[in-house]
């Protein structure tokens, strides 16, 4: 029997057991139902004799039952860190070190993924591995993966294909290639990635970075290594993640992880697990060493991320109850006490008046009047909101478990206009959900026009197993009638996208410059308060900090822009002069 058939039925029965004697049993497992090398034998009975021998002796030697239940008696309120903590029985401290090994990262799918390969570098950073961007030279290449669609998961099949003829045409001088998959893959298709993938070495869910030295010193010793057990309480509030880009302007700060709507289309409740949200003060430090090298821009980051609910502090766990955007309701109990996400926004946009603030992916029920006061207030906090529809229809809307009808959407809608004038909305559609009909896809069709967001992401419906309507619902759209109706709502939205951002024509706006745009290297790019890109010409310009001088703008500078034209994605102008955050407030 493969070594890993035995390793996951493990790892169900001790789903809430420590990582450390959790990591302890893969490997014993592992090994207990691995192929012993052996020499030549000269009978079947002498084979078995030796393989028992050498069995019992490892047994003898390894961890007794008394150490896994010390472990699992260990108080798991504050997790140390890796380098704090002793390394497992099976592994010495040498083996869990990297020695210098280069690794290579591929980030796919959300920002949530982008945010955790800083996480999953800055932990094997410390445990002495170098990052590597030339895939060649790699010793290690970890693939961080998505699952919210189908096309997504084919992508990393096929890149697994190539990866496989890179590994295989490896020299033997050289140190074996190891192949990691990381995140919602991972956590979602274990077991069929290795029974389909051989080639792969190791395994680690969104709740298992933490463990990555340890899974990589495991596959160094010849063995698959998998750890996928989703956490009630990792943050990783502790680790600090790795900016590794020098000419950076912004950055993700993960504020919480993981959801409980349980909507009924959705995987990430099952790939990212129960919602749980750092504490207060650790967030703040790390914005403020964002502040401290120079980034202009944050975003905060959750799957839920106007959830946010921390509960660290004592002192805040009271009885007051969660508000919810009027005609919204949850799938769940409804939580109370803790600091919510208003107080965190408050904090944050504090620690320093020139960084721009952003968050996303909140849900629309999450939208109480003091978070929308608070955007209005502050200069720092964009005027943007990501506010997912999903459905033009109630009866859709239903049966996706969103907690809302159209018209409780439509009135938010109105809401947030009249409390943010000038806010840029922005939007996820799904097209050819379940039982869908076509007169449900022309109420999403009328929600597009009414609305007219500025920016709208639109995705074909792809069922997920574990989810809600893999049990409940029948996928019955036909793939021809799914790809016909998003390319309706592409359409419909480029239109009123186009007459949306039109209306910026002949003003003037803030711009965070990023650096050269992709198709002219006489442009430079950036990006306004609403999060739209804007291109304009590379000259010399006024600069307001220093009168009188004329400079070129940098990365990370802001730069006012008089508009010129539009589509529905761009906006082009021509650069005014170099100011400040708070100077800008005169002109726009």
């Amino acid at each position: 029997m493969h070594s890993l058939h035995c390793v996951l039925p493990v790892q169900r029965a001790l789903r809430r057991a420590p990582l450390a004697a959790v990591s302890w049993l893969l490997l014993r497992t592992c090994r207990a139902h691995s192929n012993l090398p052996s020499a030549a034998t000269p009978s079947r009975g002498r084979q078995e004799n030796d393989v028992q021998e050498d069995f019992s002796s490892r047994l003898a030697t390894g961890p007794t039952f008394q150490h896994f239940l010390r472990s699992a008696s260990a108080p798991q309120e504050n997790p140390s860190s890796p380098e704090a903590e002793d390394p497992p029985p099976y592994l010495t401290e040498e083996e869990i070190l990297g020695r210098q090994r280069k690794v290579y990262l591929e980030t796919y799918g959300c920002q949530m993924n982008v945010n955790d390969t800083e996480i999953a570098w800055s932990i094997l950073q410390k445990s002495g591995y170098l990052r590597t961007s030339n895939l060649q030279e790699a010793d290690v290449i970890l693939l961080v993966t998505c699952s919210i669609r189908e096309k997504a998961e084919q992508t990393i099949w096929n890149r697994l294909h190539q990866l496989k003829t890179l590994k295989t045409k490896r020299l033997r001088s050289r140190m074996p290639l190891k192949i990691g998959i990381l995140g919602c893959m991972a956590e979602r298709m274990k077991e069929e990635i290795l029974d389909r993938e051989k080639m792969v070495d190791l395994l680690a869910g969104p709740d298992a970075y933490r463990d990555l030295p340890r899974l990589l010193a495991v596959a160094e010793s010849g063995q698959q290594a998998a750890n996928v057990l989703l956490s009630l309480d990792e943050t990783y509030a502790d680790v600090m993640p790795v900016q590794t880009s020098p000419s950076a302007t912004s950055a993700f700060v993960s504020i919480m992880r993981g959801c409980d709507n349980m909507c009924s289309y959705c995987i990430v409740p099952f790939t990212r697990g129960r919602e749980r949200s750092r504490p207060v003060a650790s967030i703040l430090e790390e914005v403020r060493k964002l502040s401290d090298q120079g980034l202009k821009e944050v975003t905060l980051l959750g799957q839920n991320v106007n959830s946010f609910r921390d509960n660290s502090e004592v002192q805040f766990n009271n009885a007051v109850s969660t508000n919810l955007s009027r005609g919204f309701t949850t799938n769940y109990k409804t939580k109370q006490g803790g600091l919510r996400f208003s107080h965190l926004l408050d904090q944050v946009s504090r620690v320093d008046p020139e960084m721009r603030i952003r968050f996303t992916s909140p849900h629309p029920k999450d939208f109480p009047d003091e978070v929308l006061q608070l955007i209005q207030e502050r200069d720092n906090i964009c005027k943007q909101i990501h506010l997912p529809a999903q459905s033009g229809s109630s009866r859709v809307l239903e049966a996706m478990r969103r907690g809302y009808s159209r018209e409780a959407y439509v009135e938010l809608v109105h809401h947030i206009r009249e409390s943010i004038p000038g806010v840029s909305l922005s939007s996820d559609f799904i097209a050819g959900f379940c039982g869908e009909t076509e007169e449900d896809h022309l109420q999403t069709v009328a929600l597009l026009r009414e609305v007219q967001y500025n920016t709208g992401f639109l995705f074909a419906y792809s069922m997920r197993q574990k989810t809600r309507a893999y049990h409940r619902l029948k996928d019955d759209v036909p793939e021809a009638v799914k790809l016909r109706r998003l390319e309706e709502l592409i359409n419909v939205f480029r239109e009123e996208a186009s007459k949306a951002n039109k209306t910026s024509v002949g003003c003037t706006q803030l711009v965070l410059v990023e650096g050269l745009s992709k198709r002219s290297v006489t442009d430079l790019c950036g990006r306004n308060d609403g999060n739209l890109k804007v291109i304009f010409p590379d000259t010399e310009m006024e600069d307001s900090i220093n009168p009188g001088l004329r400079v070129r703008a940098q990365p990370g500078d802001y730069v006012l822009v008089k508009i010129t034209s539009a589509s529905s994605q761009t906006l082009k102008g021509h650069v005014l002069c170099r100011t400040t955050l708070k100077d800008s407030l005169a002109y726009c």
